[in-house]
């Protein structure tokens, strides 16, 4: 990444050893990613990970301590209206005036993006059922979301970013969001972060795992799927777990005859070689594929406990 404003091709985000620290303490660790064009880039990881904190200092709400971060081809420490009005953002906690009507909101908003599309915004209050003539105060959750949000789709922004934006609201809600942020990612890019992992994954394309405040790896969603099995191995007779267990197996559970475990680094003919060394008299050998949430339970527990996740 260069300092002159001039990202790699097909980056549309990028960090360079980006720190944020408040009172002493790092919320954010030398955080260095990549965004491709079109991609959605969504960051997990527990309570106090740093995944607000990351965003709200790419999008200079907080200040970096330390580090680098560009954002459509501009230091993201000056921002200016150029990218600004590129860059559709809503979070959990985002402030909107309470007082306006939905309508007026909307028209507020309107002169800020010399993109903003008249049939784009009609659109989306249809599809969400904005009730124009309500002021926003009276509105539920739910409602609100989706007001913020169209106020940030209706100029096609090249990059949206949202900040748990799900957090709250029921299922059909979560799903009419998604389907709407789905139809527009051929035209933009997405960094979110979110605790619901069951929607993410059903459209993210990149996942970003942090904790602590520190990148633990970032890695395509495909490839993360592949990675991970849940490993289920039958014997012939019970025996103690072996000493030499592999960093790389997590979790792993006993019940007589029947050891479970997590391979973060599967790869079937491997893994079933070294069940078979490692377990004398083996009698069946099972692996499931895993959804997000049980990969993302799998990594948290090591974590605690002190082993590594990579």
């Amino acid at each position: 990444m260069s300092r002159n404003g001039n990202l790699a091709p097909g980056v549309i985000v990028r960090t360079e050893r980006l720190t944020k620290t408040f009172a002493g303490i790092e919320a954010l660790a030398g955080l260095t990613i990549e965004v491709p064009e079109g991609a959605v880039f969504a960051l997990i990881g527990p309570n106090g990970a740093g995944k607000t904190t990351a965003i709200k200092t790419i999008m200079n709400i907080f200040r970096p301590t330390s580090g680098h971060a560009e954002v459509l081809g501009a230091d993201s420490r000056v921002l200016g209206r150029k990218q600004l009005s590129k860059i559709g953002y809503v979070s959990e906690n985002q402030l909107i005036p309470e007082w306006m009507r939905v309508g007026h909101f909307l028209s507020y908003c309107r002169p800020f993006y010399p993109d903003w599309d008249d049939e784009e915004a009609a659109a989306l209050i249809r599809l969400y059922e904005l009730p124009l003539d309500r002021t926003i105060k009276t509105l539920s959750r739910g409602m609100r979301v989706k007001a913020a949000l169209a106020s940030s789709l209706a100029y096609r922004p090249r990059l949206i970013v949202l900040d748990e934006p799900f957090s709250g609201l029921d299922v059909l809600v979560r799903e009419q969001l998604v389907e709407s942020i789905l139809e527009r990612t051929a035209e933009s890019s997405v960094i979110l972060a979110s605790h619901d992992l069951a929607e993410i994954e059903s459209f993210a394309s990149h996942i970003a795992y942090l904790e602590g405040g520190t990148l633990q790896f970032v890695e395509e969603m495909g490839a993360l799927s592949q990675r991970f099995r849940e490993i289920e191995v039958t014997l012939e007779t019970a025996m103690d777990l072996p000493t030499e267990w592999p960093d790389r197996w997590l979790n792993p559970e006993q019940s007589s005859v029947v050891i479970r475990f997590i391979d973060s680094q599967f790869d079937r003919g491997r893994s079933e070689a070294e069940v078979r060394r490692l377990f004398p008299g083996v009698l069946d050998i099972t692996t499931r594929s895993m959804s997000l949430r049980s990969i993302f339970v799998a990594l948290a527990k090591p974590v605690r406990t002190g082993k590594s996740v990579r």
